[in-house]
């Protein structure tokens, strides 16, 4: 499976922007999807995720009711809505899929084998 990250850009604080996450090569319907983020000088943290085919998404606490992950029913894109972003989101933005990890790993991103190449968000205050 190989992923492709795009829709990144610069931004104002405030305004809305989509990523999109493309699958190639298989259906990520059986998979655990997410999106974890890198802001410069930090580690790669966990922003949002579904473990495996399951349709409740999962947030972090610096995300949740600003972002909002989806999915389509063909398994082969995946989103990231982020409503009201703010400068702290600034960061590279990557997708990432897994099969196997189990529901308390879905935010630790040492568990996925596939990454998207990465999308640069910036946010302008």
């Amino acid at each position: 499976v190989q992923l492709q990250a795009s829709g990144g850009g610069l931004v104002q604080a405030g305004s809305s922007l989509r990523l999109s996450c493309a699958a190639s090569g298989g259906s990520l319907s059986s998979y655990s999807l997410a999106w974890f983020r890198q802001a410069p000088g930090k580690d790669r943290e966990f922003v949002a995720g579904y473990f495996r085919n399951n349709r409740a998404a999962i947030y972090s606490d610096s995300v949740k009711g600003r972002f909002t992950i989806s999915r389509d029913n063909a398994g082969n894109m995946m989103y990231l809505q982020m409503n009201s972003p703010k400068p702290e989101d600034t960061a590279v933005y990557y997708c990432a899929a897994d099969r196997g990890l189990i529901y308390s790993s879905i935010g630790n991103a040492q568990q996925y084998d596939y990454w998207g190449q990465g999308t640069l968000v910036t946010v302008s205050s």
